[in-house]
């Protein structure tokens, strides 16, 4: 037996506008290839050279917002309306964020709509989706509307990939540049470079030798056709268990190579027509204003009692109905107890499993993918959306490895080499490896503190932050869809519209009372930190490791970094924090 798996910090977890689109059975399809180099027709591309001075193009500007996904686009309308002079830097060459970069076989959100998408009416009364789990090429379609609504473009430059940020503390002011030529200069700076946006790819041997198609999930070809060909699919997280449910209809054969199962949910996608949307439209205020004041975006409360507090027969029927629902409801609405004991935990596993098994029948499948003893804590990873995951699993075609039992060797010429000397032979290999969250965009865009520090460094044994919002030693520096909140257990558009509104009421406030800077002390960075690794440790959340804590990247420290108290408790304290400025040291001006 081996003594070490080349594989084994590996988990894949993650998870069109076009120029031109059509619905097919309900489904958003690209018509056209979508070209992803720089297009300065497309935006403010604009030239980094003036050509008459040949001077380096230079902005000055209140708020330098750097990513241009939904946190970008909440920033820029939020604090144009403040009357802010606004620029933004997007390393992409359009709007989108992760729905900019994300293009491989059947990528979609995994929050349903209504709830997935922004609270402003003047762009939601004119736009209505087609699923209720919108895709990749209509979320694109959905930020393109944005921005024609919004006028957001002007002051957005694309293709524009930060690589410095300085501050100088005599004046106040940062300054970011990009590997293009760009500058920028402002008084306040607004990161907000996602979640899951720096992809991993893992030290695997003998990769460079294999000859085949090699892709990643985050960067896969649109034009990559695996129809009749042997794919091998390195992942078993969200973004693999969607690749899974294309590529095994296509494929001739299909190799999943996993070292833990995922827990997956039924997504109950469905098609959404126009009428029902406009009809429902009157309640969207309400509707968001209840996500706004909810735990994880979604107005649904769990049940009071503990799932062993009821009989097994009531049990099983509010399993059944939550099951029914789709999408995240079988987690929102269960037991109160379900993420604090080990036996309730078992119950809603067993369930589950239950299920699983009713659809995936191979009995070998069935023993990697639902075995009889959970391999981890239901909830305590991210549990992907799926709709026929498991039948396509079930076909012959589609053949399962776990790397626990059969550790991968090396990559050869022709495929890959396990440990028991078995060659698995491909055409193509995908890579759904996952990326460096929570803090990979953060940390490699060369942002230095007021001493001069990288911010890689310096968190380099661990994360440290307040409120998920600033950093000690980075005055006039704000974040969102950050380490240190409720992030990874949010819905997205509601989590970042919290955070964004309330690092804009804080900059008005600073406005409004002369503050030249504002900055987090290094004690209650401590205290935040204490404060969340508290409540984790009162869950059964520490007994996983996942992306979640940082540990499917070798040598980044393994730690809590969400704030599990929900985003309503969240806001509340970051709010609170404003009276007085507690937590904050402050310059005036």
């Amino acid at each position: 037996m081996a003594t070490s798996d080349p594989l084994s910090s590996l988990e894949g977890d993650m998870l069109d506008v076009a120029p031109g689109v059509k619905v097919v059975d309900g489904d958003i399809k690209a018509t056209d290839h979508i070209e992803r180099l720089p297009n300065v027709a497309n935006g403010t591309n604009e030239s980094v050279q003036n050509s008459h001075t040949n001077e380096t193009v230079k902005h000055q500007c209140d708020v330098l917002v750097v990513g241009a996904g939904f946190s970008g686009i909440t920033a820029i309308h939020r604090f144009r309306k403040l009357g802010l002079k606004v620029k933004c830097f997007e390393a992409g060459g359009d709007f989108g964020g992760v729905w900019y970069w994300n293009r491989y076989p059947g990528a979609r959100v995994d929050s349903e709509a209504p709830f997935y998408q922004l609270n402003i009416p003047e762009v939601y009364q004119d736009f209505t989706f087609s699923q209720r789990f919108p895709g990749h090429v209509e979320l694109r379609r959905y930020m393109a509307h944005i921005d024609k609504v919004l006028g957001l473009r002007q002051d957005v430059t694309f293709n524009a990939q930060v690589i410095s940020a300085t501050f100088d503390e005599a004046k106040g002011l940062w300054t970011m540049k990009t590997a293009a030529g760009h500058e920028a200069t402002c008084k306040y700076l607004m990161l907000a470079s996602g979640l899951l946006h720096r992809k991993y790819t893992p030290d695997l041997p003998g990769l460079d030798r294999y000859k085949g198609k090699l892709v990643h999930s985050a960067s896969y070809p649109e034009d990559l056709d695996c129809t009749g060909k042997r794919v091998g699919l390195v992942g078993a997280g969200a973004t693999a268990v969607q690749i899974t449910q294309e590529l095994g209809k296509e494929a001739a054969e299909l190799t999943v190579f996993l070292r833990r199962p995922s827990y997956c949910l039924p997504m109950g996608q469905r098609k959404m027509t126009e009428e029902e949307q406009t009809q429902w439209k009157s309640f969207y205020p309400s509707l968001f204003s209840s996500g706004r004041d909810s735990r994880v975006g979604f107005p649904a409360d769990p049940k009071p009692q503990g799932a062993l507090e009821v009989s097994a027969e009531e049990r099983n029927a509010w399993f059944e109905n939550t099951w029914k629902r789709g999408g995240f409801h079988y987690q929102l609405s269960a037991y109160s107890d379900t993420l604090i004991n080990k036996e309730s935990n078992r119950v809603v596993y067993d369930f589950w499993a239950s299920k699983v098994r009713e659809r995936l029948t191979d009995p070998k499948k069935q023993a990697i993918m639902a075995p009889m003893e959970p391999p981890y804590f239901f909830g305590t990873k991210r549990n992907p959306l799926e709709n026929d995951y498991y039948e396509v699993l079930n076909q012959s075609n589609v053949q399962l490895v776990d790397l626990k039992a059969s550790p991968l060797k090396t990559f050869e010429e022709t495929g890959m080499r396990m440990n028991d000397g078995v060659l698995h032979e491909f055409d193509v290999i995908v890579l759904a490896t996952g990326f460096d969250s929570f803090t990979g965009s953060l940390t490699t865009m060369g942002l230095r503190n007021k001493d001069g520090v990288d911010l890689k460094d310096l968190w380099k044994d661990g994360v440290h932050t307040f409120l998920g919002l600033t950093i000690s030693g980075f005055p006039n520096m704000f974040m969102s869809y950050t380490p240190q909140a409720p992030t990874a257990l949010s819905n997205g558009t509601t989590i970042i519209e919290a955070q964004v509104e309330t690092i804009v009421d804080m900059i008005a406030k600073m406005e409004r009372e002369n503050v030249k800077s504002i900055e987090a002390k290094k004690d209650a960075e401590a205290q935040w930190k204490k404060a969340l690794t508290d409540m984790a440790n009162m869950t059964l959340l520490p007994y996983t490791s996942s992306w979640w804590d940082g540990s499917n990247i070798p040598g980044k420290k393994a730690e809590g970094m969400t704030y599990i108290g929900g985003i309503n408790n969240y806001e509340k304290e970051c709010r609170a924090t404003m009276d007085g400025w507690k937590g904050f040291e402050v310059v005036a001006a």
